[in-house]
């Protein structure tokens, strides 16, 4: 649970701040009224995970998420929001049974996740002894190319294919007028 170059007591102390500081944020992303809050909150919720990420000595998933979450996507969701330009006039009231209906799934979920990690195990590694190069690019290409290289290619040729689609959805016929 720490990197080798943070003492034991000070990762600790980052992990349950970045835990608070990301729980806050999660839930201030589904209370905000403001979807623009709301957006921003998930940036920051993005942010704490990524330092959890550096923590576990993955850092190349905490710049992954970093780039593609809080970059790429987050830019996606705040040009979506400003485009539609939703007002809070607009906003339709839900009906009582619909709150009901949601109050008691949640519920529901939040006993569920309660009584599955009752029943887990927390497997403490404290006295390992931590690995230098687990989370690194380099050891995560060798496994990616050695261990899954069908998967990996797979996966190139179906992002291929998403990729013509995508064109050959976007193109227009030459008889179209551009209005």
């Amino acid at each position: 649970m720490y990197n080798a170059l943070i003492m034991p007591v000070l990762a600790d102390k980052i992990f349950y701040f970045l835990t608070f500081v990301a729980l806050l944020s999660a839930l201030l992303v589904v209370f905000s009224k403001k979807p623009m809050h709301s957006v921003l909150f998930l940036i920051i919720t993005f942010f704490c995970l990524s330092g959890h990420y550096v923590l576990l000595n993955a850092q190349f998933l905490a710049a992954v998420n970093i780039i593609v979450y809080a970059g790429a996507i987050m830019v996606l969701f705040l040009f979506t929001i400003m485009f539609l330009n939703l007002k809070n006039e607009e906003e339709d009231k839900r009906s009582a049974i619909t709150q009901i209906i949601a109050t008691v799934s949640g519920g529901t979920l939040l006993v569920l996740m309660v009584a599955v990690l009752r029943q887990t195990e927390m497997n403490l590694v404290a006295n390992r002894e931590p690995i230098s190069n687990v989370g690194l690019v380099e050891s995560l290409g060798k496994v990616l190319f050695r261990d899954y290289l069908l998967p990996f290619e797979l996966a190139s040729v179906l992002f291929l294919a998403a990729m013509v689609g995508a064109v050959m959805l976007g193109k227009r016929d030459p008889g179209d007028k551009v209005i």
